[in-house]
């Protein structure tokens, strides 16, 4: 009796868990063609860097969680590591944020997708961008 008990409580518990985790919800696919124009006072850059941004697509969920689901190609023959450092946000309000901390290896030439965390925020990403993207 006492195991049905405890097995009972193990998947009530599971499950009130489940409804506190909230999915995030795809925002768009931003074509490499959108201009944007905010000012940038505090000259916040992105690390130069071999990459560039081949695409991206922007999540989020309804507690203001900002990801991003980005396509970036080493322009160098050599291996590089990526880290948060080479990319930065635009957000709707202006301001300009790196990523949470990542690095990812790549190889001379090589295109890989990384999804990475620009934690919680009020306002929208409109675009993510490398120092090889402006």
């Amino acid at each position: 009796m006492k195991k049905a008990l405890v097995i009972i409580l193990l998947v009530l518990s599971w499950a009130s868990q489940a409804d506190s985790i909230k999915a995030l919800n795809v925002d768009r696919a931003v074509p490499n063609s959108m201009h944007l124009s905010f000012a940038n006072d505090s000259n916040i850059t992105p690390k130069k860097g071999d990459f560039k941004i081949v695409n991206y697509v922007l999540m989020s969920n309804e507690e203001g969680e900002r990801w991003a689901v980005i396509t970036l190609t080493n322009l160098s023959s050599g291996n590089r590591e990526l880290g948060e450092e080479h990319l930065l946000a635009l957000f709707a309000d202006g301001s300009r944020f790196m990523p949470m901390e990542f690095k990812l290896g790549f190889k001379g030439n090589e295109t890989q997708s990384v999804t990475v965390s620009f934690a919680d925020y009020k306002f929208p990403i409109l675009s993510v961008y490398s120092s090889n993207d402006q």
